[in-house]
């Protein structure tokens, strides 16, 4: 499974972007991480292949999860963004049989 992020970039405290992620398969839960120089990877959010999510409590009601099944591609729209939301955002996969895939990442930078 190949996974392909996108919409990262710089924006000022405050402000909004959505990422993209595309799935090479359909059908698969999906979700997001990030990962801050000097952290651990966090999990950000999932969706099911059935649209159930699920969030940290660090984000929730600030970013949200969605999926377009057409597409195969989920979306992470992230909301009132602050500094310290500064991290690589990557995308993740999971298959029936328990493959676990990471794409690239995308880089999210908020400045003050």
């Amino acid at each position: 499974v190949q996974l392909q992020a996108s919409g990262g970039g710089l924006v000022q405290a405050g402000q909004s972007l959505r990422l993209s992620c595309a799935s090479s398969a359909g059908g698969l839960h999906m979700g997001w991480y990030r990962q801050a120089p000097g952290k651990e990877r966090e999990m950000l959010a999932k969706i099911t292949s059935g649209m159930s999510t699920i969030y940290a409590d660090s984000v929730k009601g600030r970013f949200t999860i969605s999926r377009d099944n057409a597409k195969n591609t989920i979306y992470l729209q992230l909301n009132n963004l602050k500094p310290e939301d500064t991290a690589l955002y990557i995308c993740w996969t999971i298959t029936p049989k328990d493959f676990t895939y990471w794409g690239q990442g995308t880089l999210v930078t908020v400045s003050s």
